[in-house]
């Protein structure tokens, strides 16, 4: 997902985005609902990861 359409994404809080996988409207297998959960992991860690190298070229361009 490109850095604009996750900025367009309204922030859900991982614990509330967790209970949406686990009382969605249609019952996962354990598999499926673990692939979920890492999916949604995942992409927060790359989201995080990206902000931080973001914060830290906005640093390096103000010194």
């Amino acid at each position: 997902m490109t850095q604009q359409a996750e900025a367009s994404r309204p922030h859900i809080p991982l614990q509330d985005r967790l209970r949406q996988l686990l009382d969605g409207p249609t019952a996962l297998d354990k598999r499926a609902l673990l692939g979920s959960l890492c999916a949604e992991v995942s992409r927060r860690e790359a989201v995080a990861y990206t902000a931080g190298w973001n914060d830290a070229f906005a640093e390096l361009r103000r010194r």
